[in-house]
C-alpha cells in the first residue's frame, strides 16, 4: 500500500531541477548505462534522478536493475529514498526491511527509517530507528553513552553545533528512559527535521 496524500509536500516527481551540472553528470551517465546495460552504474543514475526530482525515471530504473541485481543494497537504498521522496512511505518501509534483512548495522537505512517513521506520526518508533550502530559510534557518542550526558541541555547544546546525530541519540536516551518527557520529544523531533534537511 503506498501513502501518498498526507505526505504530498515531498512529492517531487513533477518537479525538475534546473542544474547545469546535475544535468551533465545524468547525460555521462546515461550514455555509460547504454554502452554496457549490465552495468551497476544503473543505481547512480536513478541517484542522479532522485536529486532531479525525476523520481518516476529513478523508481523504474531502480526496480529494473534489483531484477537483476536483488542484493545490490546501494540500489535497494536509492530506491528507499526515492519513494520516500513521492511519499510512498510504506514501499520506502519494505526496501528499508530487505536492507536491513541483509544488514542490521545498516547506518543509513536506520537514518531513513527514523525520518519516515517521524514523517507517518510515529514519533516513538522513529526514536527506536535513531540508535546508531554498535561500533560505528564517534567519540562524542560514545562520551553520550554515559546516562551523565543524557540531558535536554547538552543535546540541545549538541544541536547548535551542528552535531545531529549525536543530539538524537542524547533526545532518545532520555525517552527510552522517561517516554513521557515532552520538552526531549519535542526536541528530537526537531533534530529529526534538522537533519533531514541536511540530508536533502
Amino acid at each position: 500500500m503506498l501513502t501518498t496524500e498526507s505526505h504530498a509536500p515531498y512529492n517531487r516527481s513533477d518537479m525538475s531541477v534546473d542544474d547545469p551540472a546535475l544535468d551533465a553528470a545524468i547525460r555521462r551517465h546515461e550514455e555509460r548505462l547504454a554502452r554496457d546495460p549490465a552495468s551497476l552504474a544503473f543505481a547512480q543514475l536513478a541517484d542522479l534522478y532522485r536529486k532531479a526530482g525525476r523520481t518516476r525515471e529513478a523508481v523504474a530504473l531502480c526496480r529494473n536493475g534489483l531484477a537483476r541485481y536483488p542484493h545490490y543494497t546501494t540500489a535497494r537504498l536509492i530506491l528507499a529514498k526515492t519513494l520516500a521522496a513521492e511519499g510512498a512511505l510504506d514501499a520506502a518501509q519494505a526496501e528499508i526491511g530487505a536492507i536491513l534483512e541483509l544488514n542490521q548495522h545498516d547506518l543509513q537505512c536506520h537514518r531513513l527509517a527514523a525520518e519516515i517513521q517521524r514523517r507517518l506520526g510515529h514519533i516513538d518508533r522513529a526514536v527506536t530507528a535513531t540508535t546508531p550502530a554498535a561500533g560505528e559510534a564517534s567519540g562524542l557518542q560514545r562520551v553520550l553513552a554515559d546516562d551523565t550526558f543524557a540531558t535536554i541541555a547538552f543535546g540541545t547544546l549538541c544541536l547548535e553545533q551542528g552535531c545531529v546525530e549525536e543530539a538524537a541519540q542524547a533526545f532518545t536516551r532520555i525517552l527510552r528512559k522517561d517516554p513521557d518527557n515532552h520538552a526531549a520529544r519535542e526536541r528530537l523531533e526537531t533534530t529529526l527535521h534538522a537533519r533531514a534537511r541536511r540530508k536533502g
